[in-house]
């Protein structure tokens, strides 16, 4: 009986510790699978990555770039930067066996920026979902100290014929632009998606 109110204290005490959302709300307004940043993270996470699609069929792309502190004002270090995207088909494909993360398929990792604030993501070019108008993308979430995980805007890529006119001027720049552009050395795609934190983030602390 005593072990039963110990457990009941304590659920009541987690319950009040928990965040109110009219006096504390979620940065970035929440979404929909940011929480999966979570299901199978590392426990040491280095600021280079290399995703599954390494190995696969697709053209191999090296996505990396500089994590800003809110302003631009100089590098962040110690950043999550947790992204999924599609494979060489346009598709989410879970692994054989695949425990963690699966309604983001395997194509999907962690890196922390470094003390120059970048990271680095080896992976291929995600293809377009089938049969539908969404342009090519890569899903990217921010995890900072102390706050809660939010996402940014999509990497997409400037020469896609998917990202027609309408679909620009409706791009949020949350977390600074996520609008790049390819270039190619030997055979390695490269493009660059710098963050700035708390850029067009809602309810991101003040200054």
């Amino acid at each position: 009986m005593r072990y039963l109110i110990l457990i009941l204290m304590l659920s009541a005490t987690a319950c009040a510790q928990k965040r109110n959302p009219e006096t504390s709300p979620l940065v970035g307004g929440g979404c929909d699978g940011c929480d999966l940043i979570y299901e199978g993270m590392p426990p040491t996470i280095n600021e280079v990555d290399t995703s599954a699609g390494w190995a696969m069929a697709g053209k191999k792309m090296l996505v990396h770039g500089v994590v800003y502190k809110p302003g631009g004002k100089g590098p962040a270090e110690g950043i999550i930067v947790y992204y999924h995207q599609t494979n060489n088909e346009g598709h989410y494909a879970v692994a054989e066996g695949q425990q963690f993360g699966r309604r983001h398929g395997q194509l999907r990792g962690w890196t922390k920026s470094n003390n120059k604030g970048e990271y680095e993501i080896y992976t291929i070019k995600p293809a377009p979902y089938p049969e539908r108008n969404a342009p090519a993308h890569i899903h990217i979430t921010v995890k900072e100290p102390n706050l809660n995980e939010y996402y940014i805007d999509d990497i997409k890529f400037d020469d896609d014929p998917l990202l027609i006119p309408d679909q620009r001027n409706k791009l949020e720049n949350r977390g600074g632009s996520g609008l790049v552009s390819i270039h190619k050395t030997n055979g390695l795609l490269e493009v660059k998606r710098d963050i700035i934190l708390g850029k067009n983030i809602p309810n991101y602390p003040k200054l």
